[in-house]
C-alpha cells in the first residue's frame, strides 16, 4: 500500500513513537510521518519500543504543520468521538468502510492521521479531513492506545492486499470435489438401516448442509472421500 501514509500528530513520549512505528511494521506499510513531534521520535526509548520496526522509525518523513497535509488526496482523521446527524464532521466512518474506500483508491495520495495522545484531533482539524475513522469501542471506555488503535485500522487495511490474507495460498475444494464426496456419502447412506426412508432423508440433507456450508481445502475433501471409500 504505497499509496497510504500513516500520520502520528504531535506525539510527546517516544514511547508511543517506537509502538507506533512497530504497528505499522507489523502490517508492511512503508510510509510514516510525524507531524510536529513533540519528543525526538528517534531516541533511546523510541527505538527501544519500535523492536524490529527501527529503520522504518528512522526513516519516517517530518512535517510541521496540519496544512501542510494539504499534498495529499484525502485526508482521513482518527476519533473516538462519535457525532450525530448535528455534527456531521464528526460522522465517522468505520474501519471496515475505511477499508473499502482505500480499496477504491489505488490512484490516490492517503494519509491517515492518528491523533495526540489523550487528546485526538480538534474540531478545527476534523473539518479540514476529508473523512473521518472510528473503531466500535465501549461506550464507558471508547478511547484506545494509539498504537493499538493503529494496529487495528491496518490491520482492517492489510486485507485489501491478497498476500496479507491468511490462507489464500491453500486451494479450497469446488463444486466437482464436493459433488463426489457427496455422491459417495449417499452411497454409504444406502448401505445403512434406518427406521423410516424420511430419517434417511435427513441424513442426505444434513450431510448436503454440511458440505455446501464449509470451507473444505482440497486436501480435506480428498481425505474424506478416503474415509468413506472405506466404509462396508
Amino acid at each position: 500500500m504505497k499509496n497510504v501514509y500513516l500520520v502520528a500528530q504531535e506525539f510527546k513520549w517516544e514511547s508511543n513513537c517506537g509502538a507506533i512505528a512497530r504497528a505499522t511494521a507489523n502490517f508492511d506499510l512503508e510510509n510514516l510521518i510525524f507531524l510536529n513531534p513533540q519528543c525526538n521520535h528517534k531516541g533511546k526509548d523510541a527505538i527501544k519500543y519500535s523492536k524490529h520496526a527501527k529503520e522504518l522509525l528512522k526513516k519516517a518523513a517530518i512535517l510541521k504543520k496540519f496544512k501542510d497535509l494539504k499534498k495529499f488526496d484525502y485526508v482521513i482523521g482518527t476519533t473516538s468521538m462519535l457525532g450525530t446527524d448535528y455534527n456531521i464532521p464528526r460522522s465517522p466512518l468505520n474501519p471496515e468502510q475505511l477499508r473499502d474506500l482505500i480499496k477504491k483508491s489505488k490512484n490516490k495520495k492517503i494519509a491517515i492521521i492518528i491523533g495526540r495522545e489523550g487528546e485526538g484531533l480538534s474540531n478545527e482539524e476534523i473539518k479540514q479531513c476529508d473523512f473521518v475513522v472510528t473503531i466500535p469501542t465501549s461506550k464507558k471506555y471508547p478511547t484506545m492506545n494509539v498504537s493499538h488503535a493503529t494496529a487495528i485500522i491496518l490491520y482492517e487495511i492489510s486485507k485489501i492486499t491478497k498476500e496479507n490474507n491468511i490462507g489464500n495460498n491453500i486451494p479450497l475444494a469446488g463444486k466437482n470435489e464436493k459433488d463426489a464426496l457427496l455422491k459417495i456419502i449417499d452411497k454409504n447412506l444406502d448401505k445403512l438401516n434406518f427406521k423410516t426412508e424420511q430419517n434417511k432423508e435427513t441424513q442426505r440433507i444434513i450431510w448436503k448442509r454440511l458440505i455446501g456450508k464449509s470451507f473444505l481445502t482440497k486436501r480435506e475433501a480428498h481425505a474424506l472421500f478416503g474415509f468413506f471409500k472405506k466404509l462396508k
